[in-house]
């Protein structure tokens, strides 16, 4: 198993643990090197840091930039970040700026779908209230009984199709690597196996954010299978991108994956935090 795990959230964006006690818990599971990485927000890396290095543990300051490409949201991670930088400060706040407008329009089409009080349901389950999120309405929806669990609300609500999901326009491609490079970070693709892309797009996707500066590509990650595994170590062998490894851990009972419990990276791939 690895000792490293580079995709986390806390409760300032949509994780079910405070920055303080996601530590505690990566700790207890035998993490060495952690990255917070919460969603459009830098406000809980100070805490995540304190407590990570009173362990021994190396933190790696992060976060997760949503991205809109083509017809895609993406989501781009930004590694060893300088928090205080003004301009990837400055670019976040106008993407938390319309997840106000987005959080809205989701409550209004889950009410013509049947789902009453939706926007105040999420908002009791975000303690961060500039990030309301997908995840927080499908925390109410497991309450309401419409689903059991958060996994199945993001099957049958929240998606493309699906009563919940809303077209939104998030940061450019080009924006997210600015703001992340600008602020002495790498820049990694999260997830890539989620993405619905066909070879093409990949291959597309890929080549942009690489010339754009892009650093890395998860490779391993909570919701990639084994095989996946070796398709992105794979793809990041032949666009001499470098590998990163993140559970994307949300929460207990909540996440694909538990901290700590990350399998080694694929043989022959540079791990991108060999250069933290």
């Amino acid at each position: 198993m690895l000792d490293v795990d580079l995709h986390s959230h806390s409760t300032h964006s949509d994780g079910m643990l405070t920055p303080s006690d996601l530590v505690q818990r990566a700790f207890g599971q035998g993490v060495k090197t952690f990255a917070l990485t919460d969603h459009d927000e830098l406000s809980g890396l100070a805490e995540a840091r304190a407590q990570a290095e009173s362990r021994g543990m190396k933190f790696i300051a992060g976060v997760e930039i949503s991205v809109s490409w083509q017809d895609e949201t993406l989501h781009i991670v930004g590694l060893n970040i300088d928090p205080q930088h003004p301009e990837i400060a400055k670019g976040l706040r106008t993407v938390r700026v319309g997840r106000h407008a987005r959080a809205e329009r989701i409550a209004a089409d889950l009410e013509r779908a049947g789902v009453e009080g939706a926007l105040d349901g999420a908002r009791r389950y975000a303690r961060n209230p500039d990030l309301l999120s997908r995840t927080h309405f499908a925390r109410y929806l497991v309450e309401r009984g419409a689903v059991q669990d958060t996994q199945t609300a993001f099957k049958r609500y929240l998606t493309p199709g699906k009563p919940g999901y809303v077209k939104h326009q998030w940061a450019e491609l080009a924006q997210a690597v600015r703001w992340i490079t600008a602020a002495g970070g790498a820049a990694v693709i999260a997830h890539p196996g989620r993405y619905k892309l066909i070879n093409r797009q990949r291959e597309e996707l890929l080549g942009a954010f690489r010339d754009l500066g892009g650093v890395g590509v998860e490779v391993v990650t909570g919701s990639h299978t084994a095989d996946q595994y070796a398709t992105w170590a794979r793809y990041a062998q032949r666009y001499g991108l470098k590998a990163s490894a993140g559970s994307d851990f949300h929460g207990p009972g909540e996440s694909y994956l538990d901290l700590g419990k990350l399998p080694d990276l694929p043989y022959g791939v540079t791990p991108v935090w060999a250069d933290f």
